[in-house]
């Protein structure tokens, strides 16, 4: 009898556990974003056939500032038809991604339209916040200079808005936002890819030009066979 009191309140106490342990797991998870994460490159309108790509970027990763040109060529061929939006993942082994992907943000915040100016200028100079040159400088240094930077490329008049931009915590919250919108996707590196949400292959390399058009040109054909299709009645 006593054995089956000692079950009973066994059961009972894993269950509180289990209660417990749900609740604190629950609470401990932030609410999705307002706003679906990245910098959307077109403002066309877009509908079920336009065509999504998703590009993950890290602003001081020299393979994503190589993939940018042939993407943004491809992006101003196709038109309306196709779609971009950019994702930032700030890469652990590059020292001041973080930071730049957050200056990103804070222009963003201020002026959607100098979004790609910057990212832009930051893959034109990108040696300047790479590793080994900001090696012998302290953090505070560096970005005191990334500030100057981003001033430098949207216009000094934000100066003063985008050092207060580095102060508001919801640019740093936006910035991890990114980076875990990233790891929720199962990106590992930059540049990576999707389009209509599925991963291209060889993750990590530049994708040209012509690589682009053998993604996308099937896909329209596809699309136009489908439109030209009548069914038939009986």
């Amino acid at each position: 009898m006593r054995t089956g009191k000692s079950a009973a309140f066994l059961a009972l106490f894993c269950l509180f556990a289990c209660v417990g342990v749900f609740h604190r797991t629950v609470k401990a998870q932030s609410l999705p974003p307002a706003k679906y994460d990245g910098f959307v490159y077109t403002n066309h309108k877009v509908d079920s056939d336009t065509i999504m790509i998703e590009a993950f970027f890290d602003p001081v990763c020299p393979d994503s500032r190589d993939s940018w040109p042939p993407l943004k060529q491809a992006i101003q061929h196709y038109g309306s038809r196709v779609s971009l939006i950019i994702h930032l993942l700030p890469l652990p082994y590059h020292d001041y991604a973080f930071a730049t992907s957050r200056a990103l943000h804070v222009v963003n915040m201020l002026n959607p339209s100098a979004t790609f100016r910057l990212l832009e200028s930051f893959f034109e100079d990108q040696d300047r916040f790479y590793n080994d040159q900001t090696r012998n400088m302290s953090r505070v240094a560096v970005l005191n200079e990334i500030i100057k930077f981003t001033a430098d490329s949207v216009g000094n008049s934000y100066y003063s808005a985008i050092q207060s931009g580095f102060n508001d915590r919801k640019t740093d919250l936006k910035t991890r936002v990114s980076f875990k919108y990233s790891a929720s996707r199962g990106v590992y590196g930059t540049p990576f890819f999707f389009i209509n949400g599925f991963s291209l292959p060889d993750a990590g390399s530049p994708i040209d030009y012509k690589g682009w058009k053998s993604f996308i040109d099937p896909l329209l054909a596809e699309q136009g066979k489908k439109s030209d299709y009548v069914p038939h009645l009986f």
